[in-house]
């Protein structure tokens, strides 16, 4: 389970999001939307493993721009 918490600049609080957090799942929602697949598990493994294949293309390119220096962002050595 992730949890995200945020840290306001100006207070030494947080507040913590209820629940756990899914950074993916709308990523995956809206690739699935694009290739014409509904994810849930009554769909083929090759459907949903489409979703999970063009995940993995995206951030592997996001990953060989900030690499490059593309685009901003840190990039660990």
């Amino acid at each position: 389970m992730n949890i995200i918490n945020t840290r306001p600049s100006d207070e030494g609080s947080y507040t913590k999001p209820k629940g756990p957090i899914d950074p993916i799942g709308p990523i995956a929602q809206q690739i699935a939307n694009e290739l014409g697949v509904t994810l849930s598990a009554d769909s083929t493994a090759r459907a949903n493993g489409s979703v999970g294949g063009e995940i993995t293309k995206r951030l592997v390119a996001i990953g060989l721009q900030k690499a490059s220096g593309s685009i901003p962002g840190k990039v660990l050595h």
